[in-house]
């Protein structure tokens, strides 16, 4: 066979394998015949506008597989707003939601205020802050500077104290040349002290400096009497710190412990050293024989180098020691003053009186916690534990703005919208869902649960149905909220609005759109979960045809085409070869005629 005819019968043989499809341009073919140049066929544009034909069917698949992802798309949307809604009225029909948060207003902010639990029952409490908790607060005399060593590291003179809390006891001496010698290290000691069974004595020290030199501070870590603590001092004679004419004593309980027994000398502000004196003079206690006998420790009233009046306490036979639980610094001693005694807080709340150590009150209102602040002479301060109004406009509006989110978007697939293509040519079309039936009961669910009207089963109430709260549905379908009316609800008639919501047993307003909207949001096989199964299942459908289909039909098509067209290519080439030669056997020049 010449290599025209081979030609020929390759090319009868493409076309019929790519039927119509076939991008061969015969023109070149035919100046091929005549002895023209040719550039060939190109293979791959040739295969490739066959494929592409060929590919009709795969291109409709991913057309509707484009249409699936759309759906899915607003599907999930649309799932997402309607699951917010349900939420929302979720937490308007329970217990512990915003309709049972609450307020707690003072009406002196100054000296009480309060906060209450979730479903705390509103009314109004009287409260009198007799006085309040304190912290015990020690301190020790001033150190100064030693050259020029700090006052903190400088060394302290010799003295001995026991510390005495609920914890324990525990005794430091200081000046004695050992490891407690200067404050910063006797606030250490203090600090990593524990009683017999390794427990902390409950009270933190540190050092306080001023342009004077330091100071150890020593403070309980908790308030109330319980926690109070006592620094004592063993002597045979004490003398307390001048007073000039101006000062006065503070209000102070101070300890003293002789051979006799223990008694506690309370001073009130105000009070002089001649009053101290008084006090500890006819001091008695109650000895082991049960006995009521003098403490056995005089006060002497005398002044010091200054001029400023003092007291000076022995014990009576002039030998024996005693201790005191205010040791304070004699010239060249180092000792402690009490600056605050622990205290419990005392008040009355609706005429109980309550004892707390602290200023955190529980208990005294259930579900209120009271901040004691400052004490109220004797005059009550009003609480008033309400409805939070605030909590409750912001659920409400909340449910607002997610319903209008939610049936926005389902309106939006029943809309016709316009669209123009690169064309030019406008089309209008609904949105993607509109055929679905889902789309259309969830419409119809939405609307309908805003119908919702509350009777109670006794009495009346001012809150039958949303138009009660100022919301109201507009000519698309969308809710608006009337500041007004709401606020005016919340604060006039809270109960009633709570009622609208959550009926007498959780059965309100609040569950009737919860339920209806629980067979489409449902995880298990709620309508949104079915679709988009569905929707996932034909999607995989697709896939698996267009996979199938290219596995099966393209992928062989470009094989076969690519092979015969590449044939073709190779022919073409040698035919102005062939034709020369052919003309040369019968005898034909190159202008075509004979010799």
């Amino acid at each position: 066979m010449s290599t025209t005819s081979s030609v020929n019968s390759l090319l009868s043989s493409t076309a019929t394998s790519t039927s119509t499809n076939t991008a061969v341009d015969l023109s070149n073919m035919l100046a091929a015949e005549t002895g023209s140049s040719t550039s060939g066929i190109d293979v791959t544009s040739a295969v490739a506008a066959a494929i592409y034909a060929d590919r009709a069917p795969e291109r409709l698949w991913q057309a509707d597989q484009t249409t699936l992802s759309s759906q899915t798309t607003a599907l999930t949307a649309i799932q997402t707003a309607t699951e917010a809604v349900a939420t929302d009225m979720e937490s308007l029909n329970t217990l512990t939601g915003p309709l049972a948060s609450r307020t707690v207003t003072s009406s002196n902010s100054s000296d009480i205020t309060a906060t209450a639990a979730t479903g705390t029952v509103a009314g109004t409490h009287a409260v009198v802050v007799n006085n309040l908790a304190t912290t015990g607060v020690w301190y020790s005399s001033l150190e100064t500077a030693a050259g020029t060593t700090d006052a903190a590291d400088s060394p302290l003179p010799s003295s001995s104290f026991t510390l005495t809390t609920a914890s324990g006891s525990q005794t430091f001496t200081t000046g004695s040349g050992d490891a407690v010698d200067t404050l910063n290290q006797l606030a250490t000691a203090i600090n990593s002290a524990t009683n017999s069974n390794g427990v902390s004595l409950g009270v933190t020290a540190t050092v306080v400096s001023d342009s004077t030199g330091s100071r150890l501070a020593i403070v309980s870590n908790s308030s109330g009497a319980a926690n109070d603590f006592s620094v004592s001092g063993s002597y045979t004679s004490w003398t307390a710190p001048g007073l000039s004419s101006s000062e006065t004593l503070g209000a102070n309980s101070i300890q003293m412990t002789s051979t006799a027994g223990t008694a506690t000398i309370t001073t009130k502000s105000g009070d002089t050293y001649t009053d101290l004196k008084n006090d500890i003079d006819n001091a008695t206690v109650t000895n082991s024989d049960g006995e009521t006998v003098p403490l056995g420790l005089t006060a002497t009233l005398g002044t010091d180098s200054s001029g400023n009046a003092n007291l000076t306490i022995t014990s009576t036979d002039g030998s024996s020691s005693f201790t005191i639980n205010e040791p304070s610094a004699a010239s060249g001693s180092f000792g402690f003053t009490q600056a605050v005694a622990g205290a419990d807080a005392s008040l009355t709340v609706d005429g109980v009186p309550i004892d707390s150590a602290s200023n955190t009150v529980t208990g005294a209102i259930p579900g209120v916690t009271l901040n004691l602040l400052g004490t109220s002479s004797g005059t009550p301060v009003d609480l008033t534990v309400a409805s939070d109004a605030s909590a409750v406009s912001t659920a409400i509006n909340q449910f607002v703005t997610d319903y209008n989110t939610a049936i926005g978007l389902v309106n939006t697939q029943f809309k016709m919208t316009s669209s123009t293509d690169s064309s030019g040519n406008t089309t209008s079309a609904p949105g993607v869902l509109a055929s679905d039936p889902t789309m259309a009961s969830l419409q119809s669910t939405l609307e309908q649960a805003l119908n919702y009207v509350y009777t109670p089963t006794s009495g009346t109430t001012t809150v039958s149905s949303l138009s009660d709260l100022g919301i109201t549905v507009g000519d698309d379908g969308t809710l608006s909220v009337d500041s007004t009316t709401l606020n005016n609800a919340l604060t006039n008639d809270p109960t009633d609005v709570q009622n609208f919501f959550e009926g007498p047993a959780l059965n309100g307003f609040a569950n009737s759109v919860y339920t209806s909207l629980n067979s489409f949001t449902n995880a298990g096989n709620g309508a949104f979960e079915v679709d988009l199964s569905s929707i996932a299942a034909e999607n995989t459908d697709l896939t698996t045809q267009i996979s199938d289909f290219e596995t099966n039909y393209i992928t062989p098509q470009q094989t076969l085409l690519t092979a015969d067209f590449s044939e073709a290519e190779i022919a073409l080439q040698q035919l102005p070869e062939e034709m020369a030669q052919l003309n040369s056997e019968l005898g034909f020049n190159s202008n075509g005629s004979s010799n």
